[in-house]
C-alpha cells in the first residue's frame, strides 16, 4: 500500500513507496527504450504510472526533477542561452568510395607507424541532431545542441521531455560528472504517424525526419517537444571526471548501456579495410529497412590512446570519418552564377537554379565550389545540370549533362576585380580558389580581419573582442584596421556595454598594441596562407616592411617555409594599393617595430622536432615556440615517436607519461637556452 492508517486515524504516505515505484518505472524505462526488451504489458506499466502521479499529486513536495513523471514539458522560453563546450564536440571528415576509405585506413597506419590491420568501431550516421547530455552524480542537469562545435543552445527542458534519456544513471562506478554526446531523431514511423496527424489537423506537415527533430528540440515551447516522438542513440563522451572508463569506443558504448543510455543495436568491431566494406555494404543494403533515417556509416579507430596520438586536424579526428551513401540528386537548369566573397575573401560561385525538389527540399540555389571547379566539371550558363542535396550539406552542382547543352550557353568568367571591395581578384596557380586581394578593405572581409588584426597571437589588444567588432563593424565606425587607432574613448563608449571607463582602457590597450614586432605585424595582417611561423620566418628573413613588400615572388620562395602558393598570395597582397595605404596610415598612426628583429634564421634545431608543455619559468610558451622555430626547428601538439624533446615546465601533465614512456629527451627552459648560438 501507498499509505498508511496511524491509532489515531490520520493518513500517512508510505515513506518507500515513491522511490519504489521510480525506482521500477526507471527498470522497464531501460527495457523499453535501452533494451528493446520489455517485460511488462503496457496496461501495467501504465497502472504503476498512474500511481506514482497520484502520489506525487497528493504529495508535490515529493516531486524531484528526476521523477519519470518530469517530461511533459514546461513554460516557454524568450529565447535558448549559450552553452560553452569544454570539450568541442567536432565534425567528421567524408568518404565516399572504396579508394577514399582505403585511403583513409592507409593515413591512419602510416601515423601509427608499424600497425599493418587496425580494430575500428562502425556504426550507422543517424540523419538527427547532434546533442551533449551531462550527468553530475548520476543525474541529468543539461543538454546543449552541438551549435558551431564550441557553443550550442541550452535545450535542456526539451531533452527532459525525450523517454529515452534516463534523467537517472545507475550503477556505482559512473563518474562524478559524466558528459555524454549523440544523436536525437525521429524513427520513420513515428515520423508517419506525425505527420498524418498533423495533416488531419489542417497543419503544416514536415517535409523529412531530420527536419522534423532538429524543429521539434529547437521549439522555445517544451510542451510541443514532449508530443513529438524524439529518441536519442549515444556514442560519445566528452567531459569527465571523477571516474575511469574503458580503453575502447566499442567497449565505452557497452559501459554507456549498462548505466541506462540507449546505444545504436548495429554497432560492431571489424577489422581493416575489408571489415569496413563488408560493414557499409551490409548496412547500405538494409537502409531502407532499419526503423530511421541514415545518410552513412561512422568508422573510428577503437582503441582510445591510438585516437590521441592521432590527433585531429581542423575541427576533425584524424581517426574517424563518416562513408556517405550515395547522394540524393535531380536534373535543373542553370540559369546564372554569382560569386560572393567570404569572411577569408575566398570567392565562391553560387548557381542560380530553375527550382527542383530534392533531398526533401525545393532547391534553387546550389554551390559551385569554386572557379577550379567549375573549369575541371565545364559547367556553363544554360547548362542542364545534376544537383546533389545530402542531409544538410549545402546543394551542390555535380556535373552538367554535356549532351543537352545548348548551342547559346555561356562559360562561366572570373571576376578580375572583387564584387565587394574592386580590389584585384588573385588565383596563384596550383590553387583552385580565388581570392580577393584586399583583405584589409574588403567589406565581406571586414569582421574576420578586424578580429583577427587584433588578436592575442596578432597586435592582442585587450578589450577588443568579437562582439564589439561586430558592433564597430556594424555601425560603420570602422572600415580597416587604422581606423581603430582613429576613434577616440568617447566613440568607444558609445557602444554597447561599454562604459568610459573600459573604452579608456581600451584605448590605452590601442595604444600598447602600436609597438610590436614585425612578425607580429604581418601576422595580424591576414594574408592568406602566412600563419605565425611563415611570418616570423618573412620578418627574419627581410628584416623590414620596405623590403618584402617589394620583393618578387622568387625572391619570396627564398625563404623558408615559403613555396609558390604563399608566395603568390604575399606578392599579390603587396601589390594592391588599397592594402598598402592602410599599412601606410598604420605608420603614420604610430605603429612602429624594431628594425631588422634578426639578420638572418638560424640553423642550430633544423630537422628537430619539439613539443612544449607545462608552465615555463621566464618565458611563455610563445616565447619558446618563437626561439625554437627562430633556429629552424618544428613545434608540435602531441608527443609521437618523431618527438626528439619535450620541453617541460611546471604541472607537465600527460605529455611528460607519454614523452617518458616513448623515451623522448625531456629539456627544462635553460637546456633549451644553453641549445642556442
Amino acid at each position: 500500500m501507498s499509505e498508511t492508517k496511524s491509532d489515531e486515524g490520520v493518513v500517512r504516505l508510505d515513506p518507500g513507496r515513491i522511490k519504489a515505484l521510480r525506482d521500477e518505472i526507471r527498470r522497464h524505462n531501460r527495457l523499453y527504450y535501452v533494451d528493446d526488451n520489455p517485460e511488462l504489458p503496457d496496461g501495467s506499466y501504465d497502472r504503476l504510472f498512474q500511481e506514482l502521479q497520484a502520489l506525487e499529486a497528493e504529495h508535490p513536495e515529493l516531486i524531484t526533477a528526476e521523477s519519470p513523471t518530469q517530461r511533459v514539458g514546461d513554460v516557454p522560453l524568450d529565447a535558448f542561452s549559450q552553452v560553452e563546450h569544454e570539450v568541442p564536440m567536432l565534425s567528421l571528415g567524408n568518404v565516399f568510395t572504396d579508394e577514399d576509405l582505403a585511403e583513409f585506413d592507409r593515413r591512419v597506419r602510416d601515423r601509427l607507424e608499424g600497425v599493418e590491420s587496425l580494430e575500428y568501431c562502425a556504426e550507422p550516421k543517424l540523419d538527427g541532431l547532434a546533442i551533449s547530455l551531462l550527468y553530475e552524480n548520476g543525474k541529468f542537469t543539461r543538454s546543449a545542441t552541438r551549435g558551431d562545435g564550441r557553443t550550442g543552445e541550452n535545450i535542456t527542458q526539451n531533452a527532459r521531455t525525450i523517454k529515452s534519456i534516463p534523467l537517472q544513471l545507475h550503477g556505482d562506478d559512473v563518474p562524478a560528472v559524466l558528459e555524454v554526446r549523440g544523436e536525437v531523431y525521429m524513427p520513420k514511423a513515428g515520423f508517419a504517424k506525425m505527420n498524418a496527424e498533423l495533416a488531419a489537423r489542417d497543419e503544416k506537415t514536415f517535409v523529412n525526419p531530420r527536419n522534423a527533430a532538429a524543429g521539434s528540440l529547437r521549439v522555445l515551447d517544451s510542451r510541443i517537444t514532449a508530443t513529438r516522438p524524439l529518441t536519442m542513440y549515444c556514442y560519445a563522451v566528452g567531459r569527465v571526471e571523477g571516474g575511469e572508463l574503458p580503453e575502447g569506443q566499442f567497449e565505452l558504448l557497452q559501459q554507456l548501456k549498462t548505466w541506462g543510455l540507449r546505444v545504436g543495436p548495429e554497432v560492431q568491431k571489424v577489422n581493416g579495410v575489408a571489415g569496413l566494406q563488408a560493414y557499409y555494404r551490409d548496412i547500405g543494403e538494409r537502409r531502407e529497412s532499419l526503423p530511421y533515417e541514415i545518410d552513412g556509416v561512422v568508422y573510428k579507430v577503437n582503441r582510445f590512446d591510438w585516437q590521441r596520438e592521432l590527433g585531429f586536424v581542423s575541427r576533425a579526428p584524424r581517426w574517424a570519418t563518416a562513408h556517405k551513401f550515395p547522394a540524393q540528386e535531380e536534373i535543373t537548369l542553370l540559369r546564372s552564377v554569382d560569386f560572393q566573397v567570404g569572411r577569408t575573401g575566398a570567392l565562391t560561385p553560387t548557381a542560380r537554379l530553375e527550382p527542383v525538389f530534392v533531398g526533401g527540399v525545393t532547391v534553387s540555389n546550389a554551390t559551385l565550389h569554386n572557379i577550379g571547379e567549375i573549369r575541371r566539371k565545364d559547367v556553363r550558363i544554360g547548362d542542364t545540370v545534376v544537383v546533389r542535396r545530402a542531409g544538410d550539406v549545402i546543394p551542390e552542382v555535380v556535373r552538367a549533362i554535356i549532351e543537352r547543352r545548348p548551342v547559346d550557353a555561356v562559360e562561366i568568367e572570373l571576376p578580375t576585380e572583387c564584387p565587394e571591395c574592386g580590389s584585384a581578384v588573385e588565383q596563384p596557380e596550383g590553387e583552385a580558389v580565388a581570392r580577393c586581394s584586399g583583405g584589409l578593405v574588403c567589406a565581406a572581409q571586414r569582421k574576420a580581419a578586424l578580429q583577427h588584426f587584433a588578436s592575442r597571437k596578432a597586435l592582442d589588444v585587450e578589450g577588443l573582442g568579437d562582439k564589439l567588432v561586430e558592433q564597430l563593424v556594424e555601425a560603420d565606425k570602422v572600415k580597416t584596421p587604422a581606423d581603430l587607432f582613429r576613434l577616440t574613448a568617447d566613440d568607444y563608449a558609445g557602444m554597447e556595454r561599454m562604459g568610459k571607463k573600459s573604452a579608456t582602457k581600451l584605448v590605452a590597450a590601442l595604444n600598447k598594441a602600436k609597438i610590436t614586432t614585425l612578425g607580429r605585424f604581418l601576422f595580424s595582417l591576414g594574408i592568406s596562407n602566412v600563419g605565425e611561423s611563415t611570418a616570423s620566418a618573412l620578418a627574419e628573413h627581410f628584416g623590414d616592411l620596405p623590403a618584402l613588400s617589394e620583393a618578387t615572388e622568387e625572391q619570396l620562395i627564398e625563404v623558408a617555409d615559403v613555396g609558390p602558393i604563399v608566395a603568390a598570395h604575399v606578392h599579390a597582397f603587396f601589390a594592391e594599393p588599397r592594402n598598402q595605404q592602410v599599412i601606410s596610415d598604420l605608420q603614420a598612426l604610430g605603429l612602429e617595430w624594431p628594425v631588422a628583429e634578426s639578420t638572418n634564421r638560424g640553423d642550430s634545431l633544423v630537422g628537430k622536432v619539439f613539443v612544449i608543455t607545462g608552465t615555463l619559468p621566464d618565458m611563455t610558451r610563445d616565447d619558446a615556440k618563437a626561439l625554437i622555430v627562430g633556429q629552424g626547428g618544428k613545434v608540435t601538439g602531441s608527443v609521437s615517436k618523431k618527438t626528439d624533446y619535450l620541453l617541460a615546465g611546471e604541472a607537465a601533465g600527460s605529455k611528460l607519461e607519454k614523452a617518458e614512456a616513448l623515451g623522448v629527451e625531456v629539456i627544462s627552459a635553460n637546456d633549451l637556452l644553453n641549445m642556442l648560438p
